[in-house]
């Protein structure tokens, strides 16, 4: 079995964002050689994720929105008295997921019709990575 590492690098401009992934997943699933397997893909800070849904502008207001209502900007979190001020980014973190995994079929991304990989960051502005391990034969 084959096993290729590579890392994306992140930093925002806004302290939201939601960053189309799948091309930059894809090059490096083509760079690892790999022809059957998967790939993992992964957010390395607790206030990032990983997802896979639809590039729709309305969606990604949706997604925004939701989020802001079950984890909102600016509540007084317990986390807070920490000296952090990014409680929320924390929750939406574990409402939309760290990781996803990929399958790979004949070298490329298997994924449905529709279905993107986004970056999602939720307290941007400073430097962040993702992993992306690919893993098959």
């Amino acid at each position: 079995m084959k096993s290729f590492t590579e890392y994306l690098w992140f930093h925002t401009s806004k302290r939201r964002e939601f960053i189309l992934i799948t091309n930059e997943v894809a090059d490096i699933v083509q760079q690892s050689g790999v022809k059957e397997g998967i790939a993992l893909v992964s957010a390395m800070h607790i206030t990032a994720s990983i997802y896979v849904n639809d590039a729709e502008d309305g969606l990604l207001n949706d997604i925004a929105q939701w989020l802001e209502k079950l984890a909102p900007f600016g509540l007084p979190y317990k986390h807070h008295q920490t000296g952090e001020d990014n409680g929320d980014a924390h929750l939406k973190r574990l409402l939309m997921g760290h990781q996803v995994i990929i399958p790979i079929t004949n070298g490329k991304l298997d994924l449905g019709p529709w279905e993107q990989i986004y970056y999602a960051e939720f307290d941007g502005q400073r430097r962040k990575r993702v992993i992306v391990k690919v893993l098959g034969e």
